[in-house]
């Protein structure tokens, strides 16, 4: 018998791949429904060997927490933001930082970057070639070594815990 990872890698994109398929032809015919389990599981089984290890988690509690804190940081970043667009006569100071990476994990860097990039008055820019270090912009900054020191512990300390430890 051949073991259910050798033919269906990832089951759960191949089922989200079926139901994407039967949502975009708009029919639940038999045919579709053939069409689309074929591509599903064609699919991953061609692609899979390109994707990246899946990382481990080292604490699910923690990412828990790092998800939240996340999400309350956008919700105030984006009153910041709309503050500074509303008041005109506040002088707003763009920034560019490079930003050391303790980071050394592809996947842990990647999240970094989007972490700042969907904070909103942040955008991660660029990535140097060695990986150690990231471009920032930020939209006003007043202390460049406070907002290193806010990002690295709100968001990478605890992503090296999770991903890294």
């Amino acid at each position: 018998m051949i073991a259910p990872r050798a033919w269906l890698p990832t089951p759960v994109l191949s089922l989200l791949l079926l139901l994407v398929w039967l949502l975009l032809v708009r029919s639940f015919a038999f045919g579709q429904i053939v069409l689309g389990g074929a591509l599903a599981i064609l699919i991953p089984l061609l692609t899979h060997r390109f994707w990246d290890a899946r990382p481990r988690i080292g604490k699910p509690l923690k990412l828990l927490r790092f998800v939240l804190r996340v999400l309350g940081d956008i919700v105030i970043a984006n009153f910041e933001v709309a503050y500074l667009i509303a008041n005109p006569w506040r002088k707003v100071k763009p920034h560019f930082i490079e930003y050391p990476l303790m980071l050394e994990e592809r996947f842990t860097i990647t999240l970094l970057a989007s972490t700042i990039s969907l904070t909103p008055g942040t955008v991660s820019a660029n990535l140097r070639m060695d990986g150690k270090s990231l471009l920032i912009h930020a939209l006003d900054v007043d202390d460049e070594d406070a907002l290193i020191a806010q990002i690295r512990e709100r968001y990478e300390r605890p992503l090296k815990e999770i991903y890294e430890c």
